[in-house]
Formats: structure tokens, C-alpha cells, sequence
């Protein structure tokens, strides 16, 4: 029975993450697939500069509540006692489920976004205020240079830091997380920085341009 609750989380936490906001909400409210224009990526940023902030700001809501809940299920299951490590590293499993789903999302031909806004929802379920600490750092980068890509990198970087430093935790799993995670927003933004370092990066607000479809 146990292992059955096991296969059921992660196979619901994979469910969540794969339900693509992004390329759903496109296509219902705009007849716009996001993947063949902008960035080609299946995420926020590219939505907002697609499809406007109108359809961006749901998608951005959804896809932090798909991280969200995934990572609470271990705790509405009753997998492990609360405020343990076996929790937490519960927790962390059946939320890379959800990143994984999102990333490559059964329903949208395996091409999903890059995992940001599903993370933070992942991490708001295991630490909201070191998950809220790490948004202040996105919020003060993104306000100093307009480039989502490198205030996503640098609230990644920031969140092993930050952990390591100022939060204690039970799990040894959730600080090896920690760094994964860090890593993982740098493989996945490779081209944003290889744009970056040639000055081809676009801000997410441009003047005197549109930032969705006519």
C-alpha cells in the first residue's frame, strides 16, 4: 500500500507539471502556438513578449501552483511525519517529478519551458521564506538590468548560498538540492547566456515595441 501511495504522488506530481499552461492557454485564447515565435520556450517571459502580460500572468500562477502542489502531496498522502527529513526529501522527489513534467510535458509533445516559475513553487512548499528570500534577489537584478534570464541564474545561485548560510534543514537531500537546482537554471539558460555575453539578450520591456502578438 505504501509503495502504491509512493507511485501514485510522483506519477500525479509528473501529471502536474506536465499540464502545459503555456501552449494550452496560447492556443485556447490566442490560436498561438508560444513555441513557434518569441524564444520558442514554453514559459512566462516569452508568453508576456508573445501574447502580452494579460495571458503571461496566468500562466506564470499556474505553473508556480503545479510545483506547489506536487511538492505538498507527500504531506496530504501522509508519506512520513511532518517536519522530518524523510518528508522534506519526499518532497523534493515528487517536485523534480513536476519539473521534470514541465520541462518535457507529457500533453505538449515532450517540449515544455525551463522549469522556473515550477521550481519556485516547489521551493515555496519547502521553505517559503528562504523561497521569498530568493525572489528578493530576482526582483533587485531584474529591476537593475530588465533580463529575466540573468535574475533567474541569480536567485538560483543565491538559494544554496542562502541555505547553507542563514537555514538549517534535516536533509542533507534538500541541500544537495539546492545546488542542483542552481545548476540546472544555468544549463538550462546556456544560450540566454551566450546571448548575454554578446549584448543579444532582450529585456523583458523594450520601448517603443509590442510585447504580444498583432
Amino acid at each position: 500500500m505504501v509503495t502504491l501511495k509512493y507511485f501514485v504522488v510522483f506519477l500525479l506530481s509528473y501529471v502536474l507539471g506536465s499540464i502545459a499552461t503555456a501552449v494550452w492557454i496560447g492556443r485556447l485564447f490566442h490560436n498561438v502556438d508560444v513555441r513557434e515565435h518569441g524564444s520558442g520556450n514554453a514559459g512566462t517571459t516569452n508568453v508576456i513578449r508573445v501574447l502580452g502580460w494579460k495571458t503571461g500572468i496566468p500562466v506564470l500562477l499556474i505553473d508556480v501552483l503545479k510545483g506547489l502542489l506536487a511538492a505538498s502531496l507527500p504531506s496530504i498522502f501522509n508519506l512520513a511525519e511532518h517536519g522530518t527529513a524523510a518528508m522534506t526529501n519526499l518532497q523534493i522527489f515528487a517536485g523534480l517529478f513536476a519539473i521534470t513534467g514541465h520541462i518535457f510535458p507529457v500533453f505538449a509533445g515532450f517540449r515544455g519551458g525551463k522549469g522556473v516559475a515550477t521550481v519556485f513553487g516547489v521551493l515555496l512548499a519547502l521553505n517559503p521564506v528562504l523561497t521569498i528570500s530568493c525572489f528578493g534577489v530576482f526582483l533587485f537584478v531584474f529591476l537593475i538590468t530588465g533580463y529575466v534570464s540573468l535574475s533567474s541564474m541569480s536567485a538560483g545561485a543565491a538559494f544554496p548560498v542562502f541555505l547553507f548560510l542563514f537555514f538549517d534543514t534535516p536533509s542533507l537531500l534538500f541541500k544537495g538540492f539546492s545546488i542542483i537546482v542552481a545548476v540546472a537554471l544555468i544549463i538550462t539558460h546556456r544560450k540566454n547566456i551566450s546571448r548575454l555575453l554578446k549584448g543579444e539578450e532582450s529585456k523583458l520591456f523594450r520601448k517603443g515595441t509590442k510585447n504580444k502578438l498583432s
